[in-house]
Parts: structure tokens; C-alpha cells; sequence
């Protein structure tokens, strides 16, 4: 029997929607050819989880989201059909929760629990909110960016309170301000380059600085110097000479005393008057005496032949000398 060509596209087209159907099932996670078995999760909240996103056990994929759905009109919760495609045993008390990561989707995890009695194909697992990576990093982020906005309306206060201050006539005074600071430069600038003084005084200070890097050795050596002479002043026996002009200050007060007391000869002479007096006058007779002897010597020694003894009258008084003898 003849096939036509109607036939032969017919039953192509057929088989490959076939195809198309049972690959694009594949890609969402199901497997029309082996059988699974489907639990349920009840979530209030599914964040990004979309069907086909993985179900995992310890890291190891074992299903698939297969569907979502409403449990009320008010959407109180939602019910997410899981599709194990592995055949595992699930204990009853296990816990799922859905976990996000920074670059790939969300996924279901179940953390297997300690029960002996196992999930039945159509059981609802007990499930949990977790924030997830994405929320403790949005939970760290809300202080920060609080902060940051109370921070951001503090610098606008201070924007505004500076635009009131900075009114037209105060940013006139500052540009015509600015204006004379640069003018101020300017001339600086040329008195600099055209006066040679300030030039030459700043030569001056180099020049006087190489000196003084220069005598820098005869200082440290005059400084050593003294610092020698310290030592030998230091090494001096400055007690014991010190210890015998105390002695000496002592006697000297002591001789004070006693001529204050007119103790001893001198303190006789500066205490009593008339000893005093006559020793005045015995000087003055001695000086006269020896003034006639001078003018007078005949009448005192006699030696010539043919001389005769002087009968003058004698002195009474000194004889008056106008300057002291010559030693």
C-alpha cells in the first residue's frame, strides 16, 4: 500500500510536537516516563521562587517546583507542589525553607529529620521562613542606609543654612575678595622677581648658613673644651680651699672681737682716749726733735777744732714740709 505524502507530513508533524512536548516537560522537571512522586509545601511568602527551580537534600538535587497555588482567595499562603525525581525517603518531621543566593535563583531546601515514619506520595511537609543570604544582607544593610539618610538630610539642612548665608551680595564680597587675594599674589610675586634685596638677602642667609655648617666643627671643639675645663674645675679641691678661708673668716672675726672689746694693745689704743694722746704727743716730740737735730746738729755733737758749739734757740714745733720723704 501506497502512503501518500500528506500522510508521511502528517505523522511527522505529529511526532515532532510529541517531541517538542515531552523535551519541554524535561526542561521543567518532569519526566513523563518515570514515575514520581509529589509532596506538598505550604509558604506565605515564595520570594523569587519560580516552577521549575531545584529542590535540594544536603546540596544534592531531588525534585523540582511543579506548581504553585493560591490556598485561599485571600492568599493567606501559597501551595507549592514539589516533583521528587529521585526515590528517597523523607522522615515525616522534616523541615522545608527557601534559600536564595547572590547570583542564582531560589531553590527549596529540606533538612531531613529523625523520624522513622517516612513521606507518602500527596504528604505536606512542615516548612519555616528563612531570610536567606539576601535578607541577612539586606538586615545588615537597613542600619547603614538609615544612617546614611539621616546623614543625607543632615548635609541638606547644612546645603540650605549655607545657601541662605551665602546670599548674591556675600558671593559678590567673596569673588571680589578672591579677586584682591590673587591681585596681592601677582604684585608679590613681581617684587620678588624684580627686587634684587630680597634676593640678595636670601643669598645673605644661604651663605651665613654655610658659614655656620662650616664652624660647625670649631664649635663642637670649643664646646668640648669647656666641657673639659668643667671637669678639671670639678676635679679642683674646692672643699679644703674653701674649708681654710672659713678658718680664716673665723680668726678674723675673732681678732674684731677683741679689738672691739680692747683686748691686746690695739684695742687699748683704739678704745682708750688718752693713750691715744700721748702717743700723739710723744710722736710730735719726736719729730721735733729730730728737725732740730737736722737743722741744729752743732748744738748735739761738737767735733770741729775750730768750731764752736751752736747756743740757737730750739725748735718748738715740726718744721713744715710740703711733700712726704722719699724712700
Amino acid at each position: 500500500m501506497k502512503v501518500s505524502n500528506e500522510t508521511k507530513v502528517g505523522a511527522l508533524t505529529i511526532i515532532a510536537l510529541a517531541l517538542l512536548f515531552i523535551g519541554f516537560n524535561y526542561l521543567k522537571g518532569k519526566d513523563l516516563f518515570a514515575p514520581s512522586k509529589k509532596i506538598y509545601a505550604v509558604f506565605t511568602d515564595l520570594g523569587s521562587l519560580e516552577k521549575s527551580n531545584e529542590v535540594k537534600i544536603n546540596g544534592l538535587p531531588v525534585g523540582v517546583v511543579y506548581q504553585k497555588q493560591e490556598k485561599d482567595k485571600d492568599v493567606s499562603a501559597i501551595v507549592v507542589t514539589i516533583n521528587l525525581t529521585r526515590d528517597i525517603n523523607i522522615p515525616k518531621n522534616s523541615v522545608a525553607y527557601i534559600a536564595s543566593s547572590l547570583v542564582g535563583s531560589s531553590f527549596i531546601v529540606i533538612e531531613r529529620g529523625n523520624d522513622l515514619k517516612m513521606l507518602e506520595d500527596g504528604d505536606t511537609i512542615q516548612t519555616r521562613m528563612e531570610s536567606g543570604l539576601l535578607g541577612d544582607v539586606k538586615a545588615q544593610l537597613d542600619p547603614t542606609i538609615s544612617s546614611i539618610r539621616g546623614i543625607l538630610d543632615s548635609l541638606k539642612k547644612t546645603l540650605a543654612g549655607v545657601n541662605d548665608v551665602l546670599n548674591a551680595s556675600t558671593r559678590k564680597d567673596i569673588r571680589e575678595t578672591i579677586a584682591n587675594l590673587n591681585l596681592a599674589s601677582a604684585a608679590l610675586n613681581n617684587y620678588l622677581l624684580e627686587n634684587g634685596p630680597v634676593n640678595q638677602s636670601l643669598e645673605n642667609i644661604s651663605a651665613l648658613t654655610k658659614r655656620l655648617n662650616k664652624s660647625a666643627a670649631s664649635i663642637e671643639q670649643t664646646a668640648d673644651n669647656t666641657s673639659r675645663f668643667t671637669a678639671s674645675l670639678a676635679a679642683l679641691p674646692l672643699k679644703n680651699t674653701f674649708d681654710t678661708l672659713s678658718i680664716v673668716i673665723d680668726n678674723l672675726k675673732g681678732i674684731t672681737n677683741s679689738l672691739q672689746q680692747g683686748e691686746g694693745s690695739a684695742g687699748a689704743l683704739l678704745h682708750n682716749r688718752q693713750l691715744y694722746d700721748q702717743l700723739q704727743k710723744t710722736l710730735m716730740s719726736t719729730e721735733i726733735l729730730l728737725d732740730d737735730l737736722k737743722t741744729h746738729p752743732k748744738r748735739y755733737v761738737s767735733f770741729s777744732v775750730f768750731g764752736k758749739k751752736d747756743k740757737s734757740t730750739p725748735l718748738a714745733t715740726p718744721l713744715h714740709k710740703d711733700s712726704l720723704p722719699r724712700k
